[in-house]
């Protein structure tokens, strides 16, 4: 296929890992040079179609369906791509939790990007060049986000990279956050049920709670366990996100009350005050994900500088933890304030 046709492509089935997959991730297996902004525009602008009907950048597609694909713009020369620093690529490689010839799962620090955008040029996108291009390059197959620090799994070929974004899709990963938030949360533990949605807030855009019959709002579910307790102000708790919805773990611990400590954008008067001198104090601890050829793979991050910070202020201990607190959980109740 040129870049100057228009083709329409059809989703492949659930076995090659593309039910379920978002659109924007659809496309980017296809076209690793296109950027996040250029498929969002060509999605707003109705270029991008599916089944003949418009479709959200974000949104999941289902195998069987059709996908209009515009003419879109050309891959950068090599020879015109900035090499990668030797002082980046060795920054790259220092990243690096787990790797072997299909998987690649790098420890991603707070304030790092996943993808560029238009004022933002360093990022772990970026860094990837430091496997090779073409072929060779890794590919994302889900995302952290810029504070977030942590578990960032890659597929280091094509068909890999397929099946571990299938695995996300069928929620065959299971994902466990650490969060330091206000208070103390109750029940201790159970799971967050709420839809949420992307409305504009006082000039700036934010992932809100919304009614279950609001045709934007889209299913979100959370589970959690407390882990333990700083009093009655902090409590360090263990997040499990049965969807991948976006900022979805910090809009549902501030939609029931206890946001998480060091987030500027969803948080509120209490946790601005035992925040002061933190960053997010959300990191990606753990991951258990199917390995695209055989068996599971599971990693874990060590504890970000930021919150190593968080933790000490507050008295924690990360050796109190069990490695998968809700292989211990019974019975979680739902919450829905």
């Amino acid at each position: 296929m040129t870049a100057r046709e228009v083709k329409t492509l059809f989703v492949d089935a659930a076995e090659a890992g593309e039910d379920g997959v978002r659109l924007d991730r659809w496309f980017r297996r296809r076209w690793p040079h296109l950027t996040q902004i250029q498929i969002q525009k060509l999605a707003r602008s109705g270029q991008i179609r599916v089944d003949g009907a418009r479709a959200k950048a974000d949104s999941r597609l289902q195998a069987g369906q059709q996908v209009r694909v515009p003419p879109l713009p050309d891959a950068p020369d090599k020879s015109e791509r900035k090499a990668l620093s030797p002082r980046d690529a060795a920054f790259a490689r220092s990243l690096v939790l787990y790797e072997d010839e299909d998987v690649l799962i790098l420890n991603k620090p707070a304030g790092l990007a996943v993808q560029g955008g238009t004022k933002t040029t360093h990022h772990v996108d970026k860094l990837l060049s430091a496997w090779g291009e073409g072929l060779e390059r890794p590919r994302l197959v889900h995302r952290l986000d810029r504070d977030t620090s942590g578990v960032l799994v890659l597929g280091k070929t094509p068909a890999a990279a397929a099946k571990l974004s299938g695995a996300f899709a069928r929620r065959k990963a299971q994902k466990t956050y650490w969060a330091l938030v206000v208070g103390t949360p109750h029940p201790t533990e159970g799971i967050i049920d709420i839809p949420l949605a992307k409305k504009g807030i006082n000039d700036r855009e934010m992932i809100v709670p919304v009614d279950p019959k609001d045709p934007k709002g889209e299913v979100a579910e959370t589970e959690f366990v407390t882990l333990s307790r700083a009093g009655p102000r902090v409590s360090w708790m263990a997040l499990r996100p049965h969807t991948g919805r976006t900022h979805q773990l910090r809009a549902h611990m501030l939609a029931i009350g206890h946001p998480i400590l060091g987030d500027p954008k969803y948080g509120d008067e209490k946790s601005a005050a035992l925040s002061q001198g933190l960053q997010l104090q959300l990191h990606a601890r753990r991951l258990v994900i199917p390995h695209p050829s055989a068996g599971m793979i599971a990693v874990e991050a060590p504890l970000s500088r930021e919150m190593k910070e968080g933790f000490q202020r507050f008295g924690f201990d990360e050796h109190e933890a069990d490695p998968d607190p809700f292989d211990r959980k019974r019975g979680g109740r739902s919450s829905r304030r």
